[in-house]
């Protein structure tokens, strides 16, 4: 909700509309995705910015990725690094650490969204999954357990 201003102006003027409208469409999403009582046409409502979204974020992406470079931070560059060390003594001292180093692969990796993400992928479960279970405060498995529980004891 509040991020808008602080991401206002960030970027050149040309990316600064299609990263406000992608944040403010976000924010509607959230907002509805919220609401703890849903009616018809709030969950309508709730469908259709999912659609939106998923058009801002593809287009959004889709148009960045040619103009922006994005790469590891220096904390995911050294995990990384940390990483090849460790492999590199599980190998032994039959293969040198220096030869399993490749050329190209030292320095930041370059990085793109990733829309194959399961939390990316259910977006558009969440209508379903209100009108099926409810809204997502109300999620919970203490009522299950505890009426499967009597359910037991009562047999």
């Amino acid at each position: 909700q509040c991020t808008i201003p602080v991401f206002e102006l960030l970027l050149p003027s040309e990316w600064n509309k299609p990263l406000l409208d992608l944040l403010f469409e976000l924010a509607m999403w959230q907002g509805f995705a919220k609401l703890r009582m849903h009616m018809d046409t709030t969950l309508g409502f709730l469908d259709t910015s999912t659609t939106h979204l998923g058009r801002f974020l593809r287009h959004f992406v889709k148009e960045t990725k040619k103009e922006f470079e994005t790469r590891d931070l220096p904390s995911e560059e050294a995990a990384r690094g940390h990483q090849k060390a460790q492999q590199a003594e599980k190998q032994g001292p039959s293969r040198p650490a220096v030869l399993t180093l490749r050329r190209g692969t030292d320095g930041p990796k370059i990085q793109h969204f990733n829309f194959q993400t399961y939390k990316l992928h259910t977006l558009g479960d969440y209508v379903e999954a209100i009108r099926q279970f409810g809204t997502t405060d109300n999620f919970t498995t203490q009522l299950v357990r505890s009426k499967s529980m009597s359910i037991i004891f009562c047999h």
